[in-house]
């Protein structure tokens, strides 16, 4: 684990600062991470930065290379397309747990998002919708309460948000995966379990199978 309280200078610990800006796209696969540039960049010591370097090793969003220091790790397809398998398993338990589970004022939050997920669609808001994609699954997690299932599929998440967010960037994706969205909330907000978990799964059955399609399309289109 981190060093107890290593936090950049905005406040934020330390291992978050490092993992979301990789996962922004900041450090880009394969980039070497230098423990001097990170200290002085995140605004805390080296010992810091080392330590955050091993657990973000640990979760897998980094390799240390011998003799050659630490890197973000480059996650190929066919791992990407394992880590979507088995989130389509857990993503599903985590909706049908949810739907067993949600309060009318988590309804209405659900719809909500899902309200916005149109609009940001409709209005061609690429980003905005793939922020919306993110807290739509984070908060079936969290419905859901699961917490084994929750703390895997946050692990998955970074080692796989990178394809995600570059596939929800993908020209005519949002359109696709929009009602599959809407699917799964409309599966929690009725109260059915069954069809939670089928729309999450067939959702991630569309993952796996958009990766395919956009890997195949060649290297000005892969992820």
């Amino acid at each position: 684990m981190a060093e107890d309280g290593a936090r950049n200078e905005a406040g934020v610990p330390l291992v978050e600062a490092i993992r979301e800006a990789i996962i922004r796209g900041e450090f880009v696969p394969n980039q070497r991470l230098v423990e001097a540039d990170l200290s002085t960049q995140f605004g805390a010591s080296r010992a810091a930065v080392r330590s955050a370097l091993l657990e973000l090793t640990n979760e897998g969003l980094v390799e240390r290379i011998q003799n050659r220091g630490a890197r973000v790790r480059a996650v190929p397809l066919d791992e990407a397309i394992e880590i979507s398998e088995v989130r389509m398993v857990l993503e599903g338990l985590c909706a049908a747990k949810a739907a067993e589970a949600v309060t009318g004022e988590e309804v209405r939050e659900l719809q909500g998002i899902g309200r916005s997920m149109r609009e940001a669609v409709s209005g061609g808001d690429l980003l905005g919708y793939s922020a919306l994609n993110q807290e739509l699954h984070r908060r079936v997690r969290e419905i859901g309460g699961q917490q084994t299932a929750s703390r895997v599929l946050e692990r998955l998440r970074g080692q796989n948000v990178r394809h995600q967010f570059r596939l929800a960037m993908h020209p005519g994706r949002p359109a696709v995966s929009l009602p599959e969205h809407l699917a799964i909330i409309d599966g929690i907000c009725t109260h059915d379990p069954e069809a939670a978990e089928r729309a999450a799964r067939a959702h991630l059955r569309s993952v796996i199978e958009a990766l395919r399609e956009v890997d195949a399309q060649g290297p000005g289109h892969r992820l």
